[in-house]
């Protein structure tokens, strides 16, 4: 009874360190691996010795297994094979070219730096081949890149896992069995990587089959239907060939990913909650059996081992798999220094030091301890240092600049009419025809579709866009539009306007949207005054020496409901500025003023054609008055001369 209290406080224990590490590292915006190895080690033995996974006995063994399957199903599940096409090349090249010459590299640093024995060089190299989508999905959700970019990188982790898991167990397998023929390693590989492939892709379809035609179960019990078959698949794989079934795992979410499967987003949401569950218990279970000695006497060697395989295997392996990509060398250079390991090295590493130690063989505490110090430099020193780099190298999205508009309506028509007069990309999304020709007037891109559609904001270039806007007449589309780009691009900005007009509906709950900003805004009267010609378009920069009075002045306008704040070019790029209110120093603002004077200058000169909106050197916005000027039949406005419109 003890002793299962015991393991019964552990495993709690367990749990919410792991889930508090989670949070921390969400909280401080950094890998949560960091938090977990320190609370794991702080917990374990060489600690406060509150957790013994030792005390789990083969149980440990288990879990790693079946939680590495669920990891690598959920990353193959995660992945968008459309997307894969467009870095094709460059990741056949990686989990191909780039495994074999990290081996190589990885394993004679090992020999000469770290002082290890040939053959245990070599399956260190092999356990260090990965990446892994636990570390790397986290640090792209923290630090937006480049979608070529972030796309390589995340079909890199997934894919290469199951490649490198079977590699280090062929390497094993001839420690053991004392063959080192070449074509035996290649033989073992290609044979239990074919095998989970078949099985994988059987199991996938089937999996995706029964989604589909299985309309009678409910959510919850289709999500545990799908628990069940990857874990049987993987037992299958695991029956036929060892190790064959992480590469089943990873093929099945593919496949699953690719059917569109019913409710999938309840699917995927479901996978990533278990996936968190797993990788927090896993690494704190056994970041907590390592010894910290056994780090420790490794020596500097060690640590030369690795910054070898950081500063020199990673870069080479990287120009070679990536020779005509198109990649520029910002891109390259980022790729060469983003690549931390995760789980998988650190589950093979534990369960091939026991059974190293079962067969009497020495070294298998000091190989666990060179790939956690492999984890640690890698997770650590790039994993705090990413942000710097993209922004360092121009790469990171917050720079990217353009957007992306749904909703053709006046309001919109002109903010993109701006943007593209800046010289930014924008294009418009709209299901209504009738919009095209407003468009075309302008010289806008529209693509008549829904945006609801992934293949739609493809087309439309939200990959690559700096803003999302969502400017329909309903909230309620504006809402879940907005949505969808979050959970599928992670655009740097998001704006998804809600409408205040009575007649266009409730405005939805904001909640949901808490990564993007939810401007309130009266669209249906915005877009009667530009039709009738009732604004002014005007521009200020923002002086030091009148920044509070004027950041009052504005705030009072727009709250008065006289004027909207459009644009605002900071640091030499152009932003969408609806629902901002904060201004710095040097900024200059574009924003719509509710004017009646240039209709009625329209009306006294006889002209009945649209006058193209263009920004006037306005008075500084504390000159402007608070409430809109009254008509006057005078041509000229006392604030501010504008050119009289001749007859027509």
């Amino acid at each position: 009874m003890d002793n299962a209290f015991e393991l019964t406080l552990q495993m709690v224990l367990t749990v919410l360190a792991g889930v508090t590490a989670q949070v921390v590292g969400e909280f401080a915006r950094v890998p949560s691996i960091i938090f977990l190895l320190i609370f794991g080690i702080g917990l374990g033995p060489d600690g406060l010795g509150l957790i013994h996974p030792q005390s789990l006995g083969v149980g440990l063994e288990v879990m790693v297994s079946l939680s590495v399957a669920l990891i690598l199903f959920e990353g193959g599940l995660s992945l968008e094979l459309s997307e894969l096409g467009q870095v094709s090349s460059s990741l056949r090249n990686l989990v191909t070219i780039g495994v074999f010459v990290t081996l190589i590299g990885g394993g004679v640093a090992a020999h000469w730096l770290g002082e290890f024995p040939w053959s245990l060089a070599f399956l260190y190299a092999s356990l260090v081949v990965v990446t892994g989508p636990t570390v790397i999905t986290p640090l792209l959700r923290q630090v937006q890149v480049d979608r070529k970019v972030s796309t390589l990188l995340e079909g890199e982790g997934v894919l290469i896992d199951p490649v490198g898991a079977v590699l280090a167990v062929v390497v094993l397998g001839i420690i053991l069995n004392g063959d080192a023929d070449v074509g035996s390693v290649v033989g073992g590989l290609t044979l239990r990587l074919g095998i989970g492939t078949v099985i994988g892709a059987i199991g996938g379809g089937l999996i995706g089959w029964f989604l589909k035609k299985a309309s009678f179960v409910s959510d919850d019990l289709r999500n545990l239907v799908v628990l069940a078959g990857l874990w049987g698949i993987f037992g299958l794989a695991q029956s036929v060939r060892s190790e064959s079934g992480l590469m089943a795992t990873v093929v099945a979410g593919l496949l699953v990913r690719s059917l569109s499967v019913p409710d999938e987003r309840l699917l995927l949401r479901f996978k990533g909650q278990l996936t968190v569950l797993a990788v927090s218990v896993l690494f704190i279970l056994l970041a907590a059996d390592l010894s910290i000695a056994s780090v420790v006497a490794l020596g500097w060697g060690a640590v030369g081992t690795v910054l070898v395989l950081m500063l020199l295997v990673r870069p080479v392996s990287i120009w070679l798999c990536t020779q005509g990509s198109g990649m520029n060398w910002r891109q390259k250079a980022f790729l060469s220094w983003i690549a931390p390991r995760g789980i998988v090295s650190a589950s093979v590493a534990s369960l091939f030091a026991i059974l190293l130690t079962e067969q009497g063989i020495s070294g298998g505490d000091a190989i666990k301890a060179l790939v956690f110090l492999t984890i640690i430099m890698t997770v650590l020193v790039q994993g705090l240092t990413a942000r710097w780099v993209a922004q360092g190298l121009g790469i990171a999205k917050a720079n990217a600049v353009g957007a992306v508009i749904v909703g053709c309506n006046p309001l919109s028509v002109l903010i993109a009419r701006l943007i593209k007069d800046y010289g930014d990309p924008v294009v418009l999304i709209d299901t209504n025809e009738a919009a095209q020709e407003d468009a075309a007037k302008e010289g806008l891109d529209l693509l008549i579709s829904s945006a609801l559609d992934h293949g739609v904001l493809e087309q439309a270039g939200l990959a690559k866009a700096g803003t999302f806007l969502a400017i329909t007449k309903n909230g309620e589309v504006n809402a879940v539009v907005a949505q969808r780009a979050l959970e599928e691009f992670q655009p740097p900005r998001v704006i998804a306007v809600m409408p205040t007009d009575k007649d266009l509906g409730e405005v939805p709950n904001q909640g949901k949207l808490k990564e993007a900003q939810t401007p309130s805004l009266s669209l249906k009267k915005w877009n009667r005054y530009l039709t009738d010609g009732e604004v002014r378009l005007g521009e200020t920069r923002l002086r030091s020496d009148a920044t509070e009075l004027q950041q009052a002045h504005l705030s009072a306008l727009v709250r008065g409901g006289e004027m909207i704040p459009l644009l605002v070019e900071r640091d030499g790029a152009l932003q969408i500025a609806l629902g901002q209110d904060a201004w710095k120093v040097g900024d200059r603002l574009i924003y719509l003023l509710h004017d009646a004077t240039p209709k009625l200058l329209k009306r006294l000169g006889g002209s009945t054609q649209p006058v193209k909106l263009t920004p006037e050197p306005l008075p500084t916005v504390e000159d402007v008055p608070l409430a809109p000027p009254e008509p006057t039949p005078a041509l000229e406005d006392p604030l501010n001369p504008l050119p009289t419109v001749p007859d027509s």
